[in-house]
């Protein structure tokens, strides 16, 4: 498959996207740069990006991809994530039913 490499990574950083977000997200884009035409792994970069960071989940296709393509990538990340501090997700509804049931 032959694509255009010579496209701009940098262009593709929000201005609101934290540092980390984004060097991770760069560097999941510089390793694949060769393999995918750059609308496609745009795609994949926010897809990745997504399931690291915000915990979305795709199709089981789609996960495993990411997955793959992650691999090697994310383990020094997720290394320094240990330990700090982890955000919990509670649905309102929870939320609103340990409120009712504590009173």
């Amino acid at each position: 498959m032959s694509h255009s490499q010579d496209w701009d990574i940098g262009k593709y950083r929000s201005p609101h996207e934290p540092s980390h977000h984004w060097e991770l997200k760069k560097k999941f884009m510089e390793h694949h740069k060769d393999r995918f035409p750059e609308a496609t792994l745009v795609g994949l970069a926010k897809t990745f990006s997504n399931m690291e960071f915000m915990g979305c989940q795709y199709p089981q296709d789609t996960m495993e991809q990411i997955n793959e393509l992650s691999f090697g990538i994310v383990t020094e990340f997720r290394e320094n994530q240990k330990g700090k501090l982890k955000r919990t997700f509670v649905s309102g509804a929870d939320a609103a039913n340990k409120k009712v049931n504590r009173l």
